[in-house]
């Protein structure tokens, strides 16, 4: 494919060795007709990737992950009247001969802080030495002690530190008692190495002793994720932390600091039933504790997945762009056994696919279906949409929606850091678009994307 010109620096040749292997995921219609994952709204991989640009390196391809960053980006879907979802499908034409994106757009009603239930929040703090580089166990105290101001008096909440090993600094604690929880955050200090284990696993038991059928009961864990005591793969914390999200737990992780163990905080919270959030500066984590956490306590579904059927007559093949690790099999779509991701209020979750269409071949394209199950009762719902080859745009720079040509370009990037594969973009045209799109949708973030996109050619 096309390069930017800019040659290929030492950086980029050994990250993209230290990748992991990954099949072509490229699938023909006559034999994989249907594509099925959970849902995922996690967003860390594009916080720690935009960091590490800003710093002026390339990341690491094994931590990019395209979906992640279209999720990370404002979405205008139409909001559900109810507690399920609305599903949006459209998609374009691309320059190339009979190539389209199709997009998949699933969205929950927001709801505000005086709607949602009470919550029980158990914090599991990482205060190992590490913790003190850049300031992150500052940034995080700060933030914790916004978020204490933002909670309602019917909330409870619980703080674990960890290091060498863990302590619970205070147990589930109405917020009447405000003064003595901010106490407990102030006595947040580093010390020590990074048991991870154990910090979470206390903190799971906290959750549990203190649970509340009527409330939301999370656990929030905030580390670098650079685990060096106890167990420190990311399997066998994992497999522990699945036992507890059978319990209705759900996991959110926080990343911090330049150097992160992010395949293990994502792992974490994709088998917690939660999400993998990271912020690098005390604005993010300002507006993650004190606007966007406050207003999602509450869960919208549970082990929602998608599943998308190709009219074989019309597509011929068809590329997910991402979801690799949230892949399940046609099967799993109604075993109401298998895990999906929990969603919570307000959240939109977007998929991507790269199609090759049948030259001259028309009708429907692809039939999109998303379940989940109630928080409470536990209850299966389904909705869905279609989309024929009529109504695809008819180009996708030219005549689609800002928002559709804006995610594109967003997962267009990931995939250049990534595969060096860009739907047949370099980083030259990548920033064309880009620019123009800040202008046209007048989005802070796609701003930044021209900017991030500079960065990259830069380090070339």
């Amino acid at each position: 494919m096309p390069q930017d010109g800019s040659g290929e620096a030492e950086t980029k040749a050994s990250a993209e060795a230290s990748a992991p292997a990954r099949e072509d995921s490229e699938k023909d219609t006559t034999t994989a007709q249907i594509s099925t994952f959970a849902l995922d709204v996690d967003t860390a991989s594009y916080g720690y990737a935009r960091r590490t640009l800003q710093e002026g390196r390339w990341p690491a391809p094994g931590e990019i992950r395209p979906e992640e960053w279209v999720n990370a980006f404002r979405q205008d879907y139409a909001q559900p009247a109810g507690d399920g979802f609305t599903v949006h499908v459209d998609g374009a034409r691309l320059p190339q001969r009979d190539e389209a994106v199709l997009r998949v757009g699933l969205q929950t009603r927001a709801s505000d802080s005086a709607e949602r239930r009470p919550a029980n929040l158990t914090f599991v703090v990482d205060v190992s030495g590490s913790m003190a580089d850049d300031g992150r166990l500052n940034l995080v105290k700060s933030a914790l002690l916004k978020l204490l101001d933002q909670l309602a008096p019917g909330d409870q909440v619980s703080i674990v530190a960890f290091s060498d090993s863990a302590e619970v600094l205070a147990t589930m604690t109405p917020l009447t008692a405000r003064e003595e929880l901010r106490a407990a955050v102030e006595r947040l200090a580093v010390e020590g190495g990074t048991n991870l284990q154990e910090g979470v696993l206390t903190g799971y038991r906290e959750a549990v002793k203190a649970f509340r059928p009527a409330a939301t009961n999370r656990v929030i864990l905030l580390s670098d994720g650079l685990a060096n005591q106890g167990a420190t793969e990311w399997q066998t914390i994992s497999d522990q932390v699945k036992e507890q999200a059978a319990k209705q737990l759900t996991l959110l992780t926080v990343g911090v600091g330049r150097d992160y163990g992010d395949e293990l905080m994502e792992r974490l919270a994709d088998t917690g039933d939660g999400m993998a959030v990271y912020v690098s500066s005390e604005e993010e984590a300002t507006k993650l504790f004190t606007t966007q956490l406050a207003g999602t306590l509450d869960l919208r579904a549970r082990d929602a997945k998608a599943q998308v059927v190709f009219n074989q007559s019309v597509v011929e093949s068809y590329r997910l762009v991402g979801y690799e690790n949230r892949a399940l099999s046609a099967e799993e779509f109604r075993d109401d056994s298998r895990d999906g991701g929990e969603i919570g209020p307000g959240h939109s979750v977007t998929a991507l696919y790269a199609l090759k269409l049948k030259p001259g071949a028309d009708g429907q394209l692809a039939q999109a279906t998303v379940r989940w199950q109630d928080p409470d009762t536990r209850a299966a719902s389904e909705a869905g949409e279609s989309l024929s080859s009529g109504e695809l745009s008819a180009s996708l720079w030219d005549k689609a929606p800002v928002r559709l040509q804006v995610d594109v370009a967003v997962a267009a990037f990931a995939l250049y850091l990534r595969d060096r594969e860009a739907f047949g973009l370099d980083l030259s045209a990548l920033g064309e678009h880009t620019t123009r799109l800040a202008a046209a949708s007048e989005d802070p973030m796609v701003s930044e994307l021209v900017t991030l996109i500079d960065k990259a050619r830069a380090v070339g």
